[in-house]
């Protein structure tokens, strides 16, 4: 699977965030608790839900399922001068360099991150930096069916040899 590589725009998003790790991951709680609210929400930009996570700088260089990272639940807004509702926080997505994969898949396969992280990464011209990661959830997601599709957003800089 070869990425896109774009320099992507900078975005105003609105949404919820929860502290979680991979060995207790609660992003079907972060998402449920931003649905009771989404419709509600003023000037959205598009459909697309946004699904953003920031780690610590060496969460993968110092892996361990246990350790806690921020995950965002999204929407694109129009403006952030928005009167905030149900507890609804802004986040400047500030844009930069990004591998863009297009997955086709249940959500529970996380074989395309292995394959990221442990394949295409090492063996590219590029390593990660230090943004956010995201995944869009455009029209063609459909959650946890096989037929589910969504992009994945890596960041990356040029890797310094």
């Amino acid at each position: 699977m070869v990425p896109r590589i774009e320099c992507l725009a900078e975005k105003k998003l609105l949404g919820f965030r929860m502290n979680m790790s991979l060995s207790n991951y609660k992003i079907a709680e972060l998402w449920k608790n931003f649905a009771s609210c989404r419709s509600s929400i003023p000037n959205q930009v598009g459909s697309d839900l946004y699904s953003l996570a920031i780690y610590p700088a060496d969460y993968f260089s110092a892996f361990n399922p246990t350790r806690e990272f921020e995950r965002w639940a999204l929407v694109e807004v129009s403006r952030a001068g928005i009167d905030l509702l149900h507890g609804l926080e802004f986040f400047e997505f500030t844009g930069g360099l990004y591998a863009i994969f297009t997955y086709k898949g249940p959500s529970s396969d996380n074989s395309i991150f292995t394959y990221i992280y442990t394949s295409w990464l090492p063996n590219s011209d590029y390593e990660l930096d230090d943004r956010p990661h995201v995944e869009v959830l455009g029209p063609g997601y459909k959650n946890n069916h096989p037929d589910s599709e969504e992009d994945i957003w890596i960041p990356i800089r040029p890797r310094t040899r």
